[in-house]
């Protein structure tokens, strides 16, 4: 399989040291289409052709095209692209907000796979939702599958609607979890543990308690019945959240997001 990454950032390249590191697929089959230099280097040590600034008549050649730009500088690469694209190659796109008809219709392909990863793929423990058009095959999305797997854990949906949802929940989630953390990490400051002290108190809770959930068959909702006790710490630090409404500002905090990933769709 001959690909084509366009968007040498972050996930782009993400995808390159992941797809070559599980011998999926070789340098030779790896292109590579980005218009800023900062990062050639790293792109030339995973492909074995030049860097491309932008498409062009060899894309025609490609089995699949990963569309890793940014969402807004799409509609003038589509207009460029759309030139060289044929009904038979595979796109891989993985910006938010925009919909599978959208790709079809600037691009004049059938068989479009729409993914959200998120960035937790850089070091392999990924979490990407995807859903395809009913012109990809079976073995093609198998090949896809394979391919979005050396990144982390996937999940197949056929609702294109689930995207946006994974978009609020999985997209943009580890933002939320570090957000949750830093403020753990700054409480911690101010009962009067060091900058470090606070860092590997909040880190390892966090890694714990993950590897506790992934090693049982408990739920999270157990774990906490375990680490509580009543009249203890923990259950006054739970009455506090529940006063101060934590868990109706975190849904909305959610929804909000979901909100905001159907809005960039339409």
């Amino acid at each position: 399989m001959k690909i084509v990454i366009i968007g040498g950032g972050n996930m782009g390249l993400t995808y390159a040291h992941s797809f070559i590191n599980a011998n999926i697929i070789r340098r030779s089959d790896l292109y590579f289409v980005d218009r800023g230099q900062r990062r050639e280097a790293e792109m030339h040590h995973l492909s074995a052709h030049p860097l491309f600034e932008r498409a062009d008549s060899f894309i025609s050649k490609m089995d699949l095209i990963v569309l890793a730009v940014k969402p807004q500088d799409f509609p003038d690469l589509a207009e460029r692209l759309s030139q060289f694209t044929r009904k038979e190659q595979l796109v891989l796109s993985i910006m938010a907000g925009i919909s599978i008809e959208g790709l079809q219709q600037a691009l004049g392909t059938p068989k479009v796979i729409r993914a959200m990863p998120n960035l937790p793929a850089q070091v392999g423990q990924g979490m990407t939702v995807f859903t395809t058009t009913k012109k990809v095959s079976r073995s093609e999305l198998l090949s896809v599958h394979n391919l979005l797997n050396t990144t982390g854990k996937t999940l197949y949906t056929d609702n294109e609607m689930m995207i946006d949802a994974a978009t609020a929940i999985s997209g943009s989630g580890p933002a939320y979890v570090f957000f949750f953390m830093n403020s753990m990490i700054e409480t911690a400051r101010q009962m009067g543990f060091s900058d470090a002290e606070a860092q590997l108190l909040v880190r390892q809770t966090f890694h714990g308690s993950i590897d506790l959930l992934n090693q049982d068959e408990l739920d999270c909702e157990d774990w906490v019945k375990r680490v509580s006790s009543k009249g203890g710490t923990t259950e006054a630090a739970l009455k506090a959240f529940k006063q101060e409404a934590f868990v109706p500002a975190l849904e909305a905090g959610l929804t909000a997001a979901f909100e905001r990933a159907r809005e960039l769709s339409e």
